[in-house]
């Protein structure tokens, strides 16, 4: 089984919660955070799935960009701005945390990132991003 990114449109965060597709300037485009690197990870400092999803990147030689949403002043919007993207269910949500995202799509949340790693496809997806050379 392959997994393929998906494409998710241009969510904003407002910095007081709101999270939309509304074009107003005085939002900060989640879009805009994601084009920022080849690989760009959501994560929460102590969170050890975090941890390990870093650890398989840096270890593969990618350099990703690293957002730690319990050390960025609007963390708590941008969560909540992925976990809808993600579907899921709730600010507690398992498995909503790490998100991934390559060449500035998403790719999803660990189990999404392990399984293209385990299937071989998480190499092709990060040669084609050009955050890997081999």
């Amino acid at each position: 089984m392959q997994y393929q990114t998906e494409s998710w449109g241009s969510y904003n965060i407002g910095f007081g919660g709101d999270v939309g597709l509304a074009a107003d300037t005085s939002l900060l485009p989640l879009e805009s955070l994601v084009a920022e690197s080849a690989v760009v990870i959501f994560s929460v400092s102590t969170c050890c799935m975090c941890h390990a999803v870093k650890g398989l990147f840096r270890g593969m030689g990618v350099s990703p960009a690293v957002h730690e949403l319990d050390l960025h002043p609007y963390g708590g919007d941008i969560q909540r701005a992925l976990i809808r993207l993600l579907g899921c269910s709730g600010a507690s949500s398992p498995g909503a945390l790490p998100v991934v995202f390559i060449g500035g799509k998403l790719v999803g949340a660990m189990d999404r990132v392990m399984a293209s790693h385990i299937n071989g496809s998480l190499v092709p997806l990060l040669k084609d991003a050009g955050a890997l050379w081999l």
